[in-house]
């Protein structure tokens, strides 16, 4: 056997339940809280329901190795296509009472009077109901009737009930189970593992039992347990232990997602009912590397053209920048003197200077004699306005050019007239900030 092959110390992945290699998912972890808060209760029923091979009797048994014994008598029923007398018995044994001969009340007494006995022992009495869903509903109205004994206003029994989703579905739509959803205190369904959590689980399972790491499972091998198995534990231990069993004859010591995928087609060809799964999620998944070669091919591409396929086309359009004169119109900027009526404007150019120009003299009161030298730069402005500006234009009229150059010069005077003023009342203000310091001297001396 393949365990035998890899050195380990049992089978992993058996399909009898076994609470040593319980394993923690989110939907079991959820599970085993709404069992622990129902025990707490000590009262009513709880529900947990899940598909086939979800887990459910392995979460019963991992509650098992968890309770206390000394404290919590438990009564387990797994045969539950009987009916309702018959269940009733099953309790009774179970509460070491015998049955033989009586009826049915007399077996209710005898029920009743054995959960007191062990109530007088300190330990409470938990009846777990595996498949639930094969129950009749006369059989369900007898346990809610089991629920109602009470001492000292406590409750008797408690009772944990176990089946496929359908019971849900059964206890939600009769009317005469009304009474019985109205004293469920908790319910939860089990789902599927995650597919993250499958390469956690086969890894814990493998641990149990002594795996070194041989075979090693490669990533995608994980991806492909998860969707042949769609996260069912019972799915998935059935698929592995297949292809660590597929492994050991083909003597493999890396199980891939081709290996995988390989033994569920196997799977699938045994078993009508099992779906193989898509192969090519794990095979294509090389073919899909070729896409990228084409971007290496793109660059002997011009060279090849023996391959008139349309790769080649999807790649042509790389050579179109290849044709890069469109630099060339750059030189569109010299069109751009055409704006050079523009400088015809001076106008503005001479109405910013002047107010700006002697804003600095005033800032140099001290020294007078040096703001003389301004009235050069002011007949040095004029310079902007140059003559041969005219000749740059031949084609406006010369009577247009003329008026303008003759506002200038008005300006021009106006500007001059202007600064000449400002200068006497600068030199003027100069003059009489110096003569209080000579008539100062004048006062010492007398």
């Amino acid at each position: 056997m393949y365990e035998d092959h890899y050195g380990l110390s049992g089978r992993p992945f058996a399909l009898t339940p076994d609470p040593r290699f319980w394993f923690d998912t989110a939907t079991h972890r959820k599970a085993m809280a709404y069992l622990g808060y129902g025990l707490a209760q000590g009262e009513g029923f709880i529900v947990i329901t899940g598909d086939v091979g979800a887990g459910k009797t392995t979460l019963v048994g991992h509650l098992m190795a968890t309770v206390d014994a000394t404290r919590l008598h438990v009564i387990k029923i797994v045969s539950t296509q009987i009916e309702a007398e018959d269940l009733l018995r099953m309790v009774a044994g179970g509460l070491e009472v015998d049955s033989d001969g009586l009826t049915k009340a007399q077996l209710l007494v005898a029920i009743e009077r054995g959960l007191h006995a062990t109530a007088r022992t300190g330990r409470r009495t938990l009846l777990i109901v595996d498949e639930a869903q094969a129950l009749p509903v006369s059989s369900l109205e007898e346990l809610r009737m089991l629920s109602n004994f009470q001492t000292g206003g406590h409750a008797l029994l408690q009772i944990f009930l176990l089946g496929q989703p359908e019971f849900r579905e059964r206890l939600h739509g009769s009317d005469r189970l009304e009474q019985l959803r109205q004293r469920v205190i908790a319910m939860h369904h089990l789902d599927p593992m995650e597919r993250e959590e499958v390469e956690p689980y086969m890894r814990h399972r493998l641990g149990v039992v002594g795996w070194t790491g041989r075979p090693h499972f490669t990533p995608d091998a994980f991806g492909a347990l998860y969707a042949g198995s769609d996260g069912v534990p019972r799915r998935l231990n059935q698929l592995a232990g297949r292809v660590l069993l597929y492994g050991s004859i083909e003597q493999l010591d890396t199980i891939d997602g081709r290996a995988v995928a390989t033994v569920v087609a196997d799977i699938a060809g045994d078993m009508p009912g099992v779906k193989p799964i898509t192969v090519p999620a794990f095979v294509a998944a090389p073919a899909s590397a070729p896409l990228p070669e084409p971007e290496i091919q793109a660059e002997p591409d011009v060279p090849v053209a023996d391959e008139p396929e349309p790769v080649i086309a999807a790649f042509e359009p790389e050579p179109e920048p290849e044709p890069e004169p469109e630099p060339e119109p750059e030189p569109e900027p010299e069109p751009e003197p055409e704006p050079e009526p523009e400088p015809a404007r001076p106008l503005p150019i001479a109405h910013i200077p002047p107010p700006a120009e002697p804003r600095p003299i005033r800032l140099t009161r001290p020294e007078p004699t040096d703001r003389i030298a301004p009235l050069p730069m002011a007949e040095a402005e004029p310079e902007p306005v140059a003559a041969p500006e005219p000749v740059a234009m031949p084609e406006p009229a010369q009577d247009d050019v003329a008026g303008r150059i003759a506002a200038l010069e008005a300006r021009l005077d106006e500007q001059d007239v202007a600064l000449r003023r400002v200068l006497t009342l600068l030199v003027d203000w100069a003059e009489g900030e110096q003569s209080p310091n000579v008539a100062a001297p004048h006062a010492a001396e007398g």
